[in-house]
């Protein structure tokens, strides 16, 4: 154990990286607050089989298996490889080296899978650069993803690759140290270092590494540097991808599960009763009939974000912006204006809107702005067929069609706006009790004789 400076340089990065991310995490988790509340607390087992199949067992990723395997070596290695961080932290606060290393045989089977792992994840982010940049996949490259949100998916595929890669090299830096340091003595006892040569690692700990010493230069002075300036990159580069992570469609690394836990059970193309109607109904039917109310009249649809419940704030925080609704949508194919993605990115851009309002200005702080009309127009809207395809190719359950239809139920409720020929069929209703213009006492005339 050699605690220095270094040490000290640690523990302030770390605390600095926490107080930050828990800052950031914390207004998200307010933004999301500010939904409408749903409770999704039922159905614990049914909720817990969703989970381990989609969000653990990727089932809906992999219907696409080139981009279903890629994410998986990815996500596999994100996890596990992370494990090593544990290790990471506790040499970089009690100055020990490979503090874990006392497990033995489970340490270099940990070891062993975490490069190869490594390589996995290099790979699956070369894939996905690739086909974002060079094979331009049509969903990869449409307008809405122009300008950050392809920069942001680059951006964080750059930096996984650069933060293997240094996890390798400072691997293969410490096994060359750890097995040839014997034979410079001097540089030990000058550069107080003894921890490489005594650290208890055994070769066959390493798998890639070896390989790669093969092209650390014959000097150990400079193979030391090597590692330290691995090490550090390493872990600056976590630290930074954490306080990265909140303000990046990689936050659906976190969101992901609890938003896949608190998926819809009901059946695709069951829509949900507005509560406001139903006691409008009730008191029709009864006039004792109270309807609740907490002071404030309530509104039919959406407006805005905070008309919409939290768990469609969650979705729209955990949208990884992969396109798969979008890819599946009919009225994308057939050139409208409708990107289930897109309403996704404006409702998660809206919410972050209104919530940089309140760090400013407080709970009271109000803008002229809505996600309708501002950020979704009705034409988007009234181009969904209903179809539930988006629902059904998101790989982590997020459901653009609620919002949808909160949305085009505020046009029509209260704005009375609906399209032409739905208003058309809504008078028809009213007048005639069917869709056509007919009036009911002919409507068995197809049956008459003629």
């Amino acid at each position: 154990m050699h605690f220095g400076i270094q040490n000290i340089l640690f523990i302030i990065a770390l605390g600095a990286t926490g107080f930050f991310a828990f800052k950031k995490f914390s207004s998200i988790i307010r933004n999301i607050q500010r939904g409408k509340s749903l409770d999704r607390n039922n159905n614990f087992g049914q909720r817990i089989n969703t989970l381990v199949r989609v969000a653990l067992g990727q089932s809906k990723m992999v219907t696409r298996p080139i981009a279903g395997v890629m994410h998986i070596f990815v996500y596999v290695g994100f996890v596990v490889i992370n494990l090593e961080i544990l290790e990471i932290i506790t040499d970089g606060i009690l100055g020990t080296h490979r503090a874990f290393n006392f497990l033995g045989p489970i340490y270099n089977i940990l070891i062993n899978s975490f490069e190869i792992l490594a390589v996995l994840v290099i790979l699956g982010c070369v894939v996905f650069l690739a086909r974002r940049n060079v094979v331009k996949l049509k969903r990869l490259n449409m307008k809405e993803l122009l300008g950050w949100p392809r920069n942001d998916a680059n951006i964080i595929l750059t930096i996984e690759i650069l933060l293997m890669s240094a996890f390798l090299t400072m691997n293969a830096a410490d096994w060359y140290l750890s097995t040839q340091m014997n034979e410079w003595p001097h540089i030990i006892k000058n550069f107080h270092i003894e921890h490489y040569a005594h650290s208890g690692v055994q070769k066959e700990a390493f798998l890639i590494s070896p390989w790669l010493s093969g092209w650390m230069p014959n000097n150990l002075t400079y193979v030391m540097y090597i590692e330290r300036f691995c090490w550090w990159f390493h872990i600056i580069g976590v630290f930074g991808f954490i306080l990265y992570l909140p303000n990046s469609k990689h936050l659906h690394i976190l969101f992901s599960f609890p938003n896949v836990f608190y998926s819809n059970l009901e059946e695709k193309g069951k829509f949900t009763n507005l509560e406001s109607v139903t006691n409008e109904v009730k008191a029709m039917f009864d006039p004792s009939f109270v309807p609740p109310t907490d002071g404030t009249p309530g509104r039919f649809g959406a407006k805005d974000v905070e008309d919409l419940t939290w768990k469609q704030l969650l979705d729209a925080y955990t949208c990884t912006e992969c396109g798969r609704c979008t890819s599946s949508c009919p009225a994308n194919q057939t050139g409208k204006l409708l990107s289930p993605r897109k309403i996704m990115m404006d409702t998660r851009d809206r919410l972050e809107e209104i919530g940089k309002g309140i760090d400013k200005d407080g709970n009271d702080f109000k803008d002229e702005k809505s996600l309708l009309h501002d950020y979704i127009s009705p034409e988007e809207l009234w181009a969904c067929t209903s179809c539930n395809a988006c629902v059904q190719a998101c790989p982590v359950n997020i459901d653009p069609l609620s919002i949808i239809i909160d949305l085009r139920r505020y046009l029509v409720m209260e704005e009375s706006a609906p399209p032409s020929a739905l208003a058309n069929v809504f008078a028809n209703i009213e007048n005639n009790g069917a869709p056509w213009q007919f009036s009911p006492v002919d409507r068995l005339n197809w049956a008459t004789e003629d």
